[in-house]
C-alpha cells in the first residue's frame, strides 16, 4: 500500500488572506493616531513571510517603533489562529481535482496538521473535505493542546500517526515548512515541499527535503510515475 501523508494549510489551503488581514488589522490596532504608516501591499507582505521574515520586522518595515511592534507581533499571535479569520483561507485552485485524483488511485491519504480540531473541522465542513479524509486520518491538536513549537510539535504528531496507522509499502510526505520536513526526515520517510505555502523555495531548500515542487498536484503526479 502507497500513503500519501499532508500537510493541510499550504498543500491544500491557501493562507495569505487570512495572514494578510491579521496584518492590517495589527497595523491598525497598534498605530497611534495621525501616525503615518507603510501598509505593506499583499504581495510585499507575503514574500517577507515566505521569507521566514520576523514578525518584529515586519511592523518595522510598515513604519511602527520598537515598542509597537512588540505590541503589533502580540495582538497577531493572539488572533491569527481564530475562527473569525478562518473565513479568508480559500482552497489552493488544484488541490481538490488532485485529492481525487489520489482517492482514485487507492492511494492511502492522511492529512496532518498544526490547526487544532475546531480549525480544521471549520474548514472540512466549509469544502467538503471529509469524503478525502475519514476521522481516523486526519491529524490535528486537540482544541485544548499547549503548542509548543511547531518544528518540535509536529514529529509528535507523526509519531502517533505511525503508531496508529496501519503500515504502508511506501509514505510519502507532502508540506510546505520546516516542520513538515523535520517531522518527515526524523521518521525517515520522504519528504516533498511545496511552494504554494507559507516558505519560498531557498527557506525550504535549508532544511534539505527531498524535492521542492511548485504544488500538491505536482508532488502527486511525481509520485504516481514512481
Amino acid at each position: 500500500m502507497l500513503r500519501l501523508i499532508t500537510d493541510f494549510d499550504g498543500p491544500i489551503m491557501d493562507v495569505s488572506e487570512r495572514y494578510y488581514r491579521v496584518y492590517q488589522l495589527c497595523l491598525e490596532k497598534t498605530r497611534y493616531p495621525q501616525q503615518t504608516i507603510i501598509e505593506l501591499s499583499k504581495a510585499e507582505f507575503w514574500q517577507l513571510k515566505r521569507s521566514h521574515t520576523p514578525e518584529l520586522q515586519i511592523a518595522l518595515q510598515s513604519g511602527l517603533d520598537a515598542q509597537q511592534g512588540q505590541e503589533f507581533s502580540q495582538i497577531r499571535k493572539q488572533i491569527v489562529h481564530t475562527l473569525p479569520y478562518f473565513q479568508y483561507d480559500i482552497l489552493v485552485p488544484t488541490a481538490l481535482e488532485t485529492l481525487t485524483k489520489v482517492q482514485a488511485a487507492g492511494i492511502d491519504l492522511a492529512v496532518m496538521t498544526m490547526r487544532r480540531v475546531r480549525e480544521l473541522d471549520y474548514a472540512f465542513n466549509q469544502y467538503n473535505l471529509s469524503q478525502f479524509f475519514p476521522e481516523n486520518r486526519r491529524y490535528c491538536l486537540s482544541n485544548d493542546y499547549v503548542k509548543t513549537r511547531d518544528v518540535e510539535d509536529k514529529p509528535l504528531l507523526m509519531a502517533r500517526a505511525l503508531a496508529e496507522l496501519p503500515p504502508a509499502a511506501d509514505t510519502w510526505m507532502v508540506g510546505d515548512t520546516e516542520a513538515d520536513i523535520t517531522a518527515a526526515k526524523k521518521h525517515d520517510i520522504k519528504i516533498i515541499a511545496v511552494e504554494s505555502g507559507i516558505r519560498d523555495r531557498s527557506q525550504l531548500a535549508s532544511y534539505q527535503p527531498d524535492m521542492i515542487v511548485t504544488d500538491l498536484k505536482t508532488a502527486v503526479d511525481f509520485i504516481l510515475k514512481q
